[in-house]
């Protein structure tokens, strides 16, 4: 029998003869084909929506990038590959005579066809391959090499390695899961060698266009709009439900029937064309006779079009068999026992087919005869999904990860998809016990293509496939485009949605030395993230070329999943938690804070709210004098090293002798104390001590004999009572038990176990969390959720692996499997990432608080006054002169002549008399401190604390509005829209009331009144279309935060096993309604599409104004070098602006693949840029070296390339330094890449200002050089966060030729006055460079700038745009201090917020210090503060009534 693609065929000649009324039908389809396979396979990388692991946009480790000369690489600048230099375009099959000749050399067998296949992140499958390819029969003879990713450019010469030899001389050539750039880069390079077909599936877009066989090609025809025009859309929509979201799905079920269809065209390239589809639909297939099938397939079409005319084998040829496709369904469910009685594997085809099998006595049966074990039939339900392609490979974790379901009491429903229809099983296959009460209701309206007779309900749901939930691989393109539709089905099913699979990127071993690593962490973290995935687990990873479950990492699945679904079985009355808050530093005053929030009044809030709901929390709701400020004046009490001493039997009475003290007025106790019952609500102490035996039974072996080596007996850290014991101590209230977070470090060394992750918690740190959630059964407080309440605790920094938790990692261990619901500020989407991927947590988070203008006060307002009294007088009036003198008294009272020296505007007269400055030059001046009041008068800053689920007033929403409009909306205007909404707001609840009753009665019917929804904020009739989008804009705001009441709800759904919606962390100012409403499971950003356009416009238009900034100051010369620093909080809120200024001052750009994803960043040519390369010293925070890897490594490639680049050291100055050091005898004299130990986070400055453990300010900039001088990049200690390098000698050279130092700030709420980390890095930073300055003549070292770029403005209204100021550090303290530190209106802000507000104002104290030590601080600064504080009695008295701990502390700073 002849082959059905041979095009000369005279079976298919007749078949046509004898169809020509079905050829001219199906022509029409032939064109649709070949447009949807243009616009589809070429713009997704026909990404495996259907295949398995990968279909990854880019690979985690890139190793070396492929020595290809420039004139053979390929230019993807504008996001394609541009292929004339690579191929010429031709429909032959046979290459021109300058390859074809090379072909001939080597050959192996002159009879075999030369087969390379490409495996990607397939290696698993290299056995499978390579025996498939032996199989074969003798008429299609092939030498088959099969290769997986890492040997495309496998050293030491990857131009000349095996891969590239073999594909040089390739008869056809098969390629699966390539995206990495550099592999793309190399393979593209080789194609064009290749004489025969080449079949690319499920690769980058740019290697798809490289897709031939015959005349069918894919090659690219130009830039026109991407997706398949309309008449393709409605083909696609005839195999699909129609949706948008399910369109790869049907293009899947359409590439089943082509083929087929194809029978019946006439003609070579759809013969061609036929051949291609038939050799993908054997491959998507899988399995070893598939395999074989499309090998012979294409071999043999190889063959015949290659014979010359050689009749013996033409005839062999076309008398082979025709391959028989093996089916296996595209979606089913599988169980280790359903077989069939020869024992092969059987499929259930809808799970409640399978679920009736597993309940039934069948499988009972089967399991006692097999020594199987079962969970219980009322166990909880978990939907598993799998990836199909690993089922049919027989990939043996398959069958072992639901036995270990099994076994450990959860019902396991494993559904195996091709990778892209994992939405469509949520939605129409699983549903859950609240969305069939919602339908029950009228609440929930399912979908149309819900199953209703297949369906089952589940407790929860396990994605073994990453990516997103919507399209999968495929959904991965355009990161977050699906969004809304995920987070609809899973807040209808409202079970936890949770992403656990094995590495298929990386080996065991890897993960466990260098932890989770670049892409592999896109696709288990990053992109499902996106979805509200929680609780990501590591099952396992490589182990050579197969996949391996780490049993443990199973049971930690398993104990996370019976963690939520048994809380959600408890009922509220019974339901057992702890509320964590924090005490850090120790003995300041610090406990009951969080970054922004207001913690005793959350925590009231809180509590009250749990009452409603149904929780035990004794009497605290029902005594009207019970206050959170009480309970965490009480639990400041138990963290007293006195109170600990005495022991857990004692804290009761220290609390109440304490209430008595305030009681008869002692001032050292906190005032609230004084109310009946302590103001506590009936809460008592509940504890424990604990001894090491006691430890050891709750830790394990394995982990104590780690706790014994770092802390033996004679030194067991704090948290100990006089007997040597661990003390955990808390308030106890009904049910609720709330605690304080134990101390992390040691007496003087607060911060010991965040940077040295060789140690372990100390003891009691161990002992509170172990006992915390141990079962009372076994002697445990048996508590069944923590809530961490506010941002930041330390469980997420303790030691282990920086991302993909293991046995060995503390916060793991230490969690347990109890759900930990994670209150976190909005505007952080940085260190939040730690706490849900470390930490477990699930977020929750909360709106910053309102926004204050400064205003102007005191001598301000007198300057102010006496500046517009004399521009308003007459020029020769004699009151104007008198005003000279006093305007010039009143900037020096107020240090104005500092921001604006008059110096600046007649130097002539720089030491004379005021009275000798001429009237024109003191009036430009006189103007320009008046442009100075106005900056200073108008600048924002937050006022007070947020508290957990309180609804914004009337004047808290004006604020709002007033900073993130600025001028664009009046005052008047602003109260309007607030009222509009409130009008419309109280018309609506009418509504929905009657509403709600109708849905009642319709929800039996939803498809005749429910269409395709898209959420809106409701608002966009309250505003006429005539007054602009600002309007629309503002009355979105105030609806979206008169929502802020969904964090206590959020709160609440999450302590009942829920799901929490989704949505990016950011603030309101940056980043508009999109961070808004508040109560989320917020997420960071895709780490491989930064710097966005945005942010590269703003980041170069920065690094001109940077470079003019010195050059203004240094007689037009350039800075040879600039310190950069890279945070991981102003990166994702930017969306990468200091990356961006880092590549502008190098003279870089980014460079994207077809994905939009950044691959590279490609030098500019020195004559385009116009001015020499500046060196760039880029200190990286722990956070952005863990969590932005392939910037890093990608950054590390840049300054290689740069400092080997055939330019003048003249003009590039990365070279001139490089070259220095390589002459001292320096190993990797370009890295320039530097942050703390692997593992480390911090400079550990502040700790030491705070201790104040220093004398002289030059160590302060030493204690940063010994903790940063770390180097990392992808040629660093073989890659990976962990594997850096310390090259102190690198770091000295850049230090030493440093001269500016630049600093972004991101947000208003975090400004280098408000929190530590500022001067601790940034100003230790430039202190270091200033010690290694060489010393003038008077003794004195140069002075480093510090250039700041406050990146924070207006949303949609006033931001946005690539108008950039940069100033130096001098002049932002001066109008940061202002503004907020020493203004009354801020000072009288945070007083009213109690214990947290002074412990706010303290905070300031320790940075004016911090900054008076790493920079300058002016001597006005310090005695305004202290007239605003210590000197001000009434102020003072307040301090103390709050926080008696935090005004000892302030006055110490003083």
């Amino acid at each position: 029998m002849r082959l059905a693609t041979q095009p000369n065929s005279t079976k298919r000649r007749n078949r046509i003869k004898h169809s020509t009324s079905i050829s001219t039908i199906m022509m029409l389809f032939l064109f649709l084909l070949l447009l949807v396979h243009k616009a589809i396979v070429s713009n997704i990388a026909l990404v495996d929506a259907f295949s398995t692991t990968a279909l990854i946009s880019r690979r985690a480790f890139i190793v070396n990038k492929a020595n290809i000369s420039p004139s053979s690489s390929l230019s993807i600048r504008k996001r394609r590959f541009s292929r004339q230099t690579i191929v010429t375009r031709t429909t032959s099959l046979l290459p021109g005579p300058d390859l074809a000749t090379k072909q001939n050399e080597d050959e192996v067998d002159a009879d075999a066809v030369n087969v390379v296949l490409v495996t990607g992140f397939e290696s698993f499958n290299r056995d499978l391959y390579e025996k498939a390819g032996a199989l074969l029969p003798p008429e299609c003879k092939i030498n088959l090499k099969v290769f997986a990713d890492s040997d495309i450019r496998s050293p030491p010469d990857p131009s000349n390695n095996e891969f590239s030899r073999a594909l040089r001389k390739a008869d056809i050539f098969i390629g699966s899961l390539i995206f990495d750039y550099d592999d793309v880069v190399a393979v593209a390079s080789l194609l064009p060698h290749v004489r025969g077909p080449r079949l690319v599936f499920e690769c980058a877009t740019e290697l798809m266009s490289f897709n031939r066989v015959g005349k069918f090609n894919m090659e690219n025809t130009g830039d026109g709009p991407q997706g398949p025009p309309p008449a393709v859309k409605a083909i696609l929509s005839k195999f699909s439900s129609g949706k948008e979201e399910d369109k790869i799905s049907g293009y899947l079920k359409m590439l089943k029937v082509g083929p087929d269809l194809l029978k019946f065209i006439p003609g070579e390239k759809a013969s061609d064309l036929r051949t291609w589809l038939e050799s993908y639909r054997f491959w998507n297939q899988g399995g070893m006779n598939n395999v074989k099938a499309m090998l012979q397939i294409i071999t043999q079409r190889w063959l015949l079009e290659s014979q010359n005319g050689e009749k013996e084998k033409l005839a062999a040829l076309e008398s082979l068999p025709v391959p028989q496709l093996e089916v296996t369904p595209d979606i089913g469910l599988l169980h280790p026992l359903l077989t069939t009685k020869e024992g092969t594997t059987r499929f259930a085809s809808n799970p409640k087919s399978y679920l009736e099998w597993r309940l039934s006595s069948e499988c009972y049966a089967e399991a006692d005869r097999k020594g199987f074990t079962l969970a219980p039939k009322d166990a909880p339900r978990i939907a598993i999904l799998l990836y199909r392609k690993h089922v049919i490979t027989n990939q043996r974790y398959i069958i072992d990860l639901i036995r270990m379901f099994e076994e450990q009491g959860l019902m396991p429903v494993p559904v195996f998809i091709n990778g892209v229809e994992a939405h469509t099983i949520v939605r129409d296959w699983l549903t859950s016990d609240h969305e069939i009460n919602g339908v029950e209701k009228g609440t929930i309206v399912r979908d149309s293509t819900y199953k209703a007779n297949e369906a089952v309900s589940v407790d929860g749901i396990v994605s073994t496939i990453g990516f997103p939930l919507v399209g999968g691989p495929a959904g991965s393109m355009e990161a977050g485009r699906n969004v809304d539709i995920a987070s609809h089905l899973l807040k209808s099913m409202d079970v936890p949605y949770i992403v656990a699979s094995p590495l298929l990127l990386q080996s065991i071993p890897m993960w466990k030395s260098n932890g989770v690593l670049g892409l592999q962490s896109v696709v288990l973290y990053s992109l499902p993230e996106l979805d509200g995935a929680i609780d990501t687990v590591v099952l396992g990873g490589l182990v050579g070329d197969k996949i391996a479950l780490v049993p443990e990492r199973v049971r930690k699945l398993c104990s996370r999943l019976k963690g939520w679904i048994g809380i959600r079985r408890t009922p509220p009355s019974e339901r057992k938690i702890s509320i964590m808050i924090y005490g850090f530093p120790p003995n300041v005053g610090a406990v009951g804070t969080a970054a922004l929030l207001d913690v005793p009044n959350s925590l009231e809030h809180l509590l009250r709210r749990l009452h409603e709901e149904g929780y035990n929390i004794g009497d605290f709701a029902t005594d009207p004098d019970a206050t959170g400020q009480s309970l965490v004046a009480a639990l400041s009490i138990l963290c007293q090293d006195s109170v600990i001493a005495a022991g857990v039997d004692r804290m009761q009475k220290a609390v109440e002798d304490r209430m008595q003290r305030a009681r008869d007025g002692d001032a050292t106790v906190p005032e609230t104390l004084a109310r009946p019952g302590g103001g506590l609500g009936g809460a008592k102490v509940a504890g424990k001590e604990m001894n090491f035996d006691d430890l050891e039974k709750m830790l394990g072996k394995y982990m104590m004999k780690k706790v014994r080596r770092a802390w033996p007996e004679s030194e067991r850290g704090p948290g100990v009572n006089s007997k040597g014991e661990m003390v955990a101590s808390g308030l106890q209230l009904g049910n609720v038990w709330i605690t304080v977070q134990p101390l992390l470090g040691v007496e003087g060394d607060p911060m010991r176990l965040l940077f040295e992750r060789d140690l372990t918690p100390h003891p009691q740190y161990c002992a509170c969390y172990e006992w915390m959630h141990l079962p009372e059964v076994k002697g445990g407080h048996g508590v069944q959720a923590v809530l961490h309440l506010g941002m930041h605790g330390t469980v997420e920094w303790l030691p282990g692996q920086p991302l993909g938790n293991d046995r060995q990692s503390w916060s793991d261990e230490l969690l347990g499997g109890i759900p930990n619901v994670y209150v976190y500020a909005a505007n952080n989407p940085s260190e939040s990432i730690l706490a849900k991927r470390r930490g477990y947590g699930t977020l929750v988070s909360y709106n910053v608080p309102p926004y204050g203008r400064a205003g102007l006060y005191l001598e301000l307002a007198n300057l102010k006054d006496l500046v517009n009294e004399y521009r308003t007088a007459e020029t020769s009036s004699s009151s104007r002169k008198e005003l000279r003198d006093a305007i010039f008294a009143s900037c020096e009272k107020a240090g104005i002549t500092s921001d604006v020296p008059l110096s600046s505007f007649d130097n002539s007269h720089a030491d004379a008399s005021i009275q000798s400055v001429s009237d024109e030059a003191f009036d430009l001046w006189v103007s320009s401190v008046a442009t100075y009041l106005v900056e200073l008068e108008e600048r924002l800053f937050s006022s007070g604390l947020h508290t957990l689920g309180s609804k914004p007033t009337e004047k808290e929403l004006c604020s709002y509005l007033n900073a993130y409009f600025k001028d664009k909306l009046s005052e008047d205007e602003i109260e309007d829209v607030i009222a509009s909404v409130q009008r419309h707001s109280v018309s609506r609840a009418t509504h929905d009331a009657w509403w709600h009753s109708v849905l009642s009665w319709l929800h039996e019917f939803p498809q005749n009144f429910m269409g395709e929804v898209t959420p809106s904020a409701g608002n966009t009739n309250i505003v006429d279309s005539t007054k602009g989008d600002s309007k629309r804009e503002a009355a979105d705001i105030v609806t979206l935060l008169s929502k802020n009441t969904e964090e206590l709800d959020s709160v609440i759904n999450a302590l009942n096993g829920g799901y929490v919606l989704p949505a990016p962390g950011g603030d309101l100012l940056r980043d508009g309604t999109s961070v808004l409403p508040t109560g989320r499971n917020i997420h960071a950003l895709d780490p491989y599409r930064m710097p966005s356009a945005l942010a590269w416009a703003r980041g170069e238009r920065a690094a001109e104004e940077i470079i003019k900034q010195h050059q203004s100051s240094n007689n037009g010369a350039f800075p040879e070098t600039v310190a950069v620093t890279l945070w991981g909080l102003d990166t994702i809120k930017t969306r990468g602006e200091s990356i961006a200024i880092v590549l502008a001052l190098v003279g870089a750009r980014p460079v994207k693949e077809g994905t939009g994803r950044t691959v590279n960043f490609e030098l500019i040519p020195l004559n385009e840029l116009g001015r020499p390369r500046i060196d760039v010293l880029a200190s990286l925070s722990g956070i952005f070296r863990d969590s932005f890897a392939n910037v890093v490594d990608l950054l590390d490639d840049m300054f290689e390339r740069a400092a080997a680049s055939d330019e003048s050291p003249d003009m590039n100055y990365i070279k001139k330094h490089a070259l220095e050091l390589e002459a001292d005898g320096t190993e990797r004299p370009a890295a320039r890449l530097f942050s703390n130990p692997p593992g480390d986070y911090g400079s550990m400055v502040n700790e030491v200002v705070d201790n104040g453990d220093w004398d002289k300010s030059e160590s302060l900039g030493e204690i940063w050089t010994g903790r940063n001088s770390y180097s990392y990049g992808r040629k660093e200690g073989g890659g990976g966060t962990r594997s850096g390098t310390a090259r102190p000698d690198v770091l000295n050279k850049l230090l030493a030729t440093t001269e500016r130092v630049v600093q972004e700030i991101d947000s208003v709420e975090y400004g280098l006055t408000d929190i530590q980390e500022y001067y601790a890095n940034t100003g230790a930073l430039k202190k270091a460079a200033e010690n290694r300055k060489k010393s003038d003549e008077s003794g004195q070292k140069k002075k480093v700038a510090l250039s700041v770029i406050e990146a924070f403005g207006g949303g949609g209204a006033t931001g946005g745009g690539t108008d950039v100021q940069v100033k130096d550090v001098e002049d932002v303290l001066r109008l940061e201090y202002r503004s907020k530190f020493l203004n009354p209106k801020w000072r009288d802000a945070m007083l009213q917020q109690g214990s947290g507000g002074a412990y706010e104002v303290s905070q300031r104290f320790t940075a004016m210090v911090g900054w008076a030590a790493t920079a300058e601080v002016d001597n006005f600064v310090f005695d305004q503060a202290a007239e605003r504080y210590a000197l001000d009695e009434e102020v003072a008295k307040k301090l103390q009534k709050s926080n008696p701990g935090e005004n000892l502390s302030l006055s110490h700073e003083l």
